[in-house]
């Protein structure tokens, strides 16, 4: 090539750097990488569902998904309208809800039937009810126990010698004077102290408070022993009740002893024989609520059990072994 050829050949512009085509290859390559792990890659519908009911419960609100579903291929036109009933979608389902605890609080609180009058929930009378079904088991064991003494005094009571019976939570021993003291006396007769034994070991089987109770006619008495029948009554109850603590089999802390006259008949004193059923003398037991309720029952019961007690024909102060001026 001659001097002039090399003088006139045009000069070449300087191409790119050489560390470009490595940076394009490795570009290229990463592209690659990723639309591979794009076309392999799959999502987890269920997966994605359960996911997303975790969290609505732990946010308070509530979804009604079908998780059990095999997931099925969805469109647009598919999530949005379907043919024959109307399916909402999940989404559509979604709403708001107070959480599970909120919820059981509110359901209870309105299941709750309010008084108008008085503007007191059902409660008040759930408990009643229930005050109800606890005295009447009481009143019915009283029942049992009195006829599980009757059985025991089974020829007594055939001979007529004494009655039992029950009113509410008390149980009457009637002890009837044929026999068991003249007229005008206050002397228990001799042939009655094996019927009084036989009272006493009954006695001593059940618990409760024994009152003795002397009861006579409308006959007035006065002699040098005894005023009226008021003295009669009370000194035929402290006879019967001293025989019955010979012994020392029943405490005498358990006893009450009074006397009523005639102002407490069983029958009219219009004829001898109704008289001589009016002269008597009564072992009572009262055997109180013991510790079958609760304070709050017995408050409940205090305040506004009267129609209770009344239907069960029970004397206020024989459940609660209360004094005359306690009751309430």
């Amino acid at each position: 090539m001659s001097a002039d050829e090399e003088e006139n050949e045009c000069e070449c512009p300087p191409g790119l750097p050489a560390w470009m085509a490595t940076f394009a290859d490795l570009m290229a390559l990463l592209m690659c990488f990723f639309v591979l792990l794009l076309s392999f890659s799959e999502m987890d519908a269920m997966k994605f569902r359960r996911l997303a009911g975790s969290l609505a419960q732990a946010f308070g609100v509530q979804a009604k998904v079908n998780v059990n579903e095999i997931p099925k291929g969805t469109s647009i036109i598919a999530q949005e309208f379907s043919p024959g009933k109307p399916e909402p979608t999940p989404i559509n389902e979604i709403f708001q809800r107070t959480q599970d605890i909120t919820q059981m609080s509110l359901e209870v609180r309105d299941s709750q039937e309010y008084d108008i009058e008085r503007g007191e929930p059902d409660m008040e009378e759930s408990a009643k009810q229930r005050l109800q079904s606890i005295l009447e088991e009481l009143v019915e064991q009283t029942r049992e126990d009195a006829r599980e003494l009757a059985g025991k005094l089974e020829d007594r009571i055939a001979n007529g010698e004494i009655e039992i019976e029950t009113e509410g939570r008390q149980i009457i021993i009637r002890i009837r004077e044929r026999g068991s003291f003249e007229s005008g006396s206050a002397t228990l007769a001799a042939d009655y102290y094996d019927v009084i034994d036989e009272i006493r070991a009954v006695l001593m089987l059940k618990p409760g408070l024994i009152e003795v109770q002397g009861h006579t006619d409308n006959i007035p008495i006065r002699s040098e022993r005894f005023r009226s029948n008021w003295d009669l009554s009370a000194m035929r109850a402290s006879s019967v009740a001293t025989q019955l603590m010979r012994g020392g089999y029943l405490a005498p802390e358990r006893f009450e002893v009074s006397g009523f006259a005639a102002t407490r008949p069983l029958a009219s004193n219009d004829s001898a024989a109704n008289r001589a059923r009016n002269r008597r003398v009564e072992i009572v037991i009262r055997q109180g609520l013991g510790n079958d309720l609760q304070a709050e029952d017995i408050e409940l019961l205090k305040n506004e059990g009267e129609d209770i007690i009344r239907q069960m024909d029970i004397e206020p102060e024989y459940l609660f072994d209360l004094e005359p001026e306690e009751v309430f």
